[in-house]
């Protein structure tokens, strides 16, 4: 198996609206989309990172 084990698997159904209910709690429902949306932002900027750098790396052995 390749990549991250996961310990007790992902969250189901009850554990995502308890998940949900908890950021509602801290964050209140106007922060949410708010959130969402720079959590997006940010895994879209780590991927753009992620592939500019695997760019570069098969430029290297492709040179060599």
């Amino acid at each position: 198996m390749n990549g991250i084990a996961f310990i007790g698997g992902l969250p189901g159904g009850p554990e995502m609206l308890v998940i949900l209910l908890i950021a509602v709690l801290l964050f209140g429902a106007n922060k949410i989309p708010q959130l969402a949306r720079s959590s997006g932002e940010a895994i879209g900027e780590f991927k753009k990172g992620r592939e500019e750098i695997e760019e570069e790396l098969a430029e290297e052995d492709s040179a060599n």
